[in-house]
């Protein structure tokens, strides 16, 4: 299994990026994903999920109205379109398998695999 993020960088608040993540080593498509961020010396935050066939996505409240997450099973990629920025966005963001029985609007939540991950940094 193996999960490479891209599109991270350093942008002013209120711009945007658009996150990649593309999986290899197993059936991306038969897999729930989500993407996950920790900020330094702060604990991982999941920040939003999408189901195999992308009909069902689920954002933190902070990422509501702002990130779009998206996948393309052709590509065996996932997206994370982030807009809005905000310096509290600051963090390294990576995509994850998630396992067990989540409960994300808790903050539980469990993966087998994540990727190296891809700095998010928003600053003036």
């Amino acid at each position: 299994v193996r999960l490479v993020e891209s599109g991270g960088g350093m942008v002013q608040p209120g711009g945007s990026l658009r996150l990649s993540c593309v999986a290899s080593g197993f059936s991306f498509v038969s897999w729930e994903m989500i993407w996950v961020r920790q900020a330094p010396g702060k604990e991982p935050e999941w920040v939003s999920y999408i189901n195999t066939a992308s009909t069902l996505t689920k954002y933190t409240d902070s990422a509501k109205g702002r990130f779009v997450i998206s996948r393309d099973n052709a590509k065996n990629t996932l997206y994370l379109q982030m807009n809005g920025l905000k310096p509290e966005d600051t963090a390294l963001y990576y995509c994850a398998r998630p396992v067990g029985i989540p409960q994300y609007e808790l903050g539980m939540f469990e993966y087998d695999y994540r990727g190296q991950g891809t700095q998010v940094t928003v600053t003036s």
